[in-house]
């Protein structure tokens, strides 16, 4: 049989037709600077995108050093999110040439600030109000979604329920916080993390070890004697200790004052078999010792 040039032709065209077009399914590569930030990420990114993180679990953030691998991961991200507001002080280097990438998740939130040897800072603990939090859900969504924005039904959808646990979680806190006499609901923590949530709670801070929103400061002697005058004179009945800092100083000053030391996540998250492998598992985790310790 003799293939006509027509015939060939017709045979070209339907193979060309009936093809399954190439697709890039390459997922997204993102680094998150924290934990917290990573595990936000991920619960609005779902199985679309790569998400990993630079400090590593039970790591100060405010002491990290990064490290040359930690260039490579930024060099090759496609997008970094950060919680801001001068956390990640020491990778400010290594971000300065990936400002086109870096998502500042904190955006649009209103920062406590602390006056420090004359100098005002801006507080970045902004997570321990969970309803910042879902500020940070918004903005991941929208970078998310410039970056792909074939997916951005999905991320608009993991952000919405996100938001609704973040919702659950809020009015959970609330009614555990009610179980504390108001009298009692004074808190002292290792360094000036925990604005946000005594602001959003109703809890008052009657001081900090390290009197600094950075735990890379030194409190002097006056301000230990100061703090544990102060622990006497308002009755406190706990000191709450990040599991990532170390604790001697605030272990002293409990023995000192006759307070239990109480151990919490506040800058990191735990294993994975561990009680706060997540940020909602974390304040889960942190609400019930805080209740525990002062009810």
């Amino acid at each position: 049989m003799r293939l006509t040039p027509v015939f060939i032709f017709s045979i070209l065209l339907l193979t060309a037709c009936s093809a399954v077009p190439e697709t890039d399914t390459q997922e997204l590569t993102v680094v998150a600077s924290t934990q917290i930030v990573g595990d936000v990420v991920s619960s609005i990114s779902g199985e679309q995108v790569d998400v990993t993180f630079l400090i590593p679990s039970g790591t100060d953030p405010h002491a990290y050093e990064p490290t040359p691998q930690d260039a490579v991961r930024l060099t090759e991200a496609d997008l970094i999110f950060v919680n801001g507001f001068g956390l990640e002080q020491t990778l400010q280097h290594l971000l300065v040439d990936q400002q086109a990438k870096v998502v500042n998740t904190s955006e649009g939130i209103s920062p406590l600030t602390l006056v420090e040897e004359g100098e005002s800072g801006s507080d970045p603990h902004v997570w321990m109000n969970p309803v910042n939090v879902e500020i940070w859900a918004d903005n991941i969504a929208q970078a998310l979604t410039e970056a792909d924005p074939a997916n951005a039904q999905i991320y608009r959808e993991n952000s919405e329920a996100y938001k609704s646990e973040i919702e659950l979680l809020d009015s959970w806190v609330a009614d555990q916080v009610s179980q504390i006499p108001e009298e009692n609901r004074k808190l002292v923590t290792d360094h000036e993390s925990f604005g946000y949530f005594a602001d959003h709670y109703g809890f008052e801070i009657v001081g900090a070890i390290i009197p600094s929103y950075s735990t890379l400061s030194e409190p002097s002697a006056g301000e230990l004697a100061q703090l544990e005058a102060a622990i006497n004179q308002f009755g406190v009945k706990a000191i709450f200790v990040g599991v990532s800092l170390n604790p001697t100083l605030a272990d002293r000053i409990a023995q000192d004052t006759g307070v239990q030391l109480v151990s919490i996540y506040t800058e990191s998250l735990s294993d994975k078999d561990g009680s706060a492998h997540t940020y909602l598992e974390m304040i889960h985790f942190d609400v019930e010792s805080i209740v525990a310790a002062l009810k």
